[in-house]
Order: structure tokens, then C-alpha cells, then sequence
């Protein structure tokens, strides 16, 4: 079983290194991959001083670009399962063995780790909660299927998955909600189970501020209107 760590990280000098050193300690069965996307800080040398391997954009590709680099490389290796996992501390290793254990069963081709599924005592600023409530909405009308926390980027993806995402033109900017609905949409298996984050220590998120929250939604809803009148609703995935 190979299971690969995907980390994208944007100027996360103050946060990296205590992650890596976390899933180390507490996920060592698992291989690390840093996808350093062009940071402007020491991010690049530390993840190299941890002797971690890293891939290096020339240019800043964002979040999703990040990440769909990482999904290449477990493709082209052969891992058999990815766990997205965030470079600023807010994703905790021992959870994440919890999403590896789930996926195992074999009956989930991605399993979502949840903030709200159960009262995990995670801070939820008032309009990020209320977008939650309004994709799960979505997700619940269209899909049929209850996700509590559909902008959970704590994920493990199966072999399937990995190969899907891998490909040119599967993995959107904004890899949330509007994921999800075309995942379910095509018949893949989502299961979502309750886990522990913490806030971030330090740092900026890719989207605090005012504009950045509001270009977001608007950039959503777009995606997953396109994705109701384009993807047509199929059989689910056979897990086997």
C-alpha cells in the first residue's frame, strides 16, 4: 500500500516545518510531497533542510494547480492513495490516519474529513458557515447526499480518483463544493467523516479579506452551474 501526502504550500515558512515534522512523528508509513508554489519566503528551504521532497512551480499556479501537480505524481508512481493535506497546520496527522482507514473499507472513493459533522469545537467565521449551510444545500438538492463540510479540503482519494483528477481539465480552481457535485454526478462514493482541525498559527489564508471571499462565491456558484446543466447524473462506481 503506498499512500502519499500532498502538500501545497504559498509562503508557509512560519507553519511548514512543524507539519512535516508532525507526519513524521505520527504518519511515518506514508510518503511526503511538497508542491512549493513559487513561494517568496523560505518555504522552499525549509521543506529542503527536512529533506522532504518538493516540486517547485516557476510560477505561482494556486491552490488547485498545487494540488493537481501532486495527483500527477502519485499517478505516474503508482500510489494508491493521496491525502490532501494543508501546509499551514490546520490539518492534524493522527486525523488524517482516520480518513486512510475509512477509505480502506472499500467502500468510498473519497472520503472527506468534516468540521461540522459532529461539534468538534472548530471556530467557523459567520459567512464562511453561512456558505457551508448554502453548498450543502446544493449539494443536498441536486445529489441527494448530506456533506456537512463540502469545503473540507482534508481529503483521501483512492486509486480511481487519483487517476481522475490527474487528468487535463478535471480539477477546477476552486476544488470545493462544485468537486463534489461532479463527483457525485458521475458516480463516484463520497463518504465524510468527523475530524479535529485547529486554526491556523500564523500566516494569511488564500482567502481572507473581503474581495477574495466574494470572487470566491461568485466563482462557485458559476462552477456548479455548469456542472448541473453539463455533467449528466451516472450509475455509481463499482468500489470492486
Amino acid at each position: 500500500m503506498k499512500v502519499l501526502f500532498v502538500i501545497p504550500a504559498y509562503n508557509e515558512e512560519e507553519n511548514i516545518g512543524k507539519v512535516l515534522d508532525e507526519l513524521r512523528k505520527d504518519a511515518s508509513f506514508a510518503d511526503i510531497l511538497v508542491i512549493d508554489d513559487c513561494s517568496k519566503d523560505r518555504t522552499k528551504e525549509i521543506v529542503e533542510k527536512k529533506k522532504v521532497p518538493c516540486i517547485t512551480n516557476i510560477f505561482n499556479m494556486r491552490y488547485a494547480m498545487a494540488i493537481q501537480t501532486g495527483i500527477k505524481y502519485a499517478y505516474e508512481n503508482g500510489y494508491d492513495y493521496v491525502i490532501q493535506f494543508d501546509a499551514d497546520g490546520q490539518h492534524i496527522a493522527k486525523e488524517a490516519i482516520k480518513l486512510l482507514d475509512e477509505i480502506k473499507k472499500g467502500k468510498a472513493d473519497i472520503v472527506i474529513g468534516s468540521r461540522y459533522l459532529v461539534d468538534t469545537g472548530y471556530p467557523c467565521p459567520f459567512f464562511r458557515r453561512i456558505g457551508t449551510k448554502i453548498f450543502s444545500l446544493l449539494i443536498k438538492l441536486f445529489c441527494h447526499k448530506t456533506i456537512a463540510d463540502p469545503l473540507s479540503g482534508f481529503q483521501c482519494l483512492n486509486a480511481r480518483v487519483i487517476e481522475y483528477y490527474s487528468k487535463m481539465g478535471n480539477y477546477p480552481e476552486y476544488p470545493d463544493a462544485n468537486l463534489v457535485i461532479e463527483m457525485l454526478k458521475k458516480g463516484y462514493n463520497i463518504v465524510e467523516i468527523p475530524t479535529k482541525m485547529r486554526l491556523r498559527e500564523a500566516g494569511v489564508s488564500m482567502h481572507g479579506g473581503i474581495i477574495k471571499p466574494i470572487k470566491y462565491m461568485i466563482e462557485m456558484f458559476y462552477s456548479i452551474f455548469f456542472i448541473l446543466i453539463s455533467t449528466p447524473r451516472q450509475k455509481k462506481v463499482d468500489n470492486k
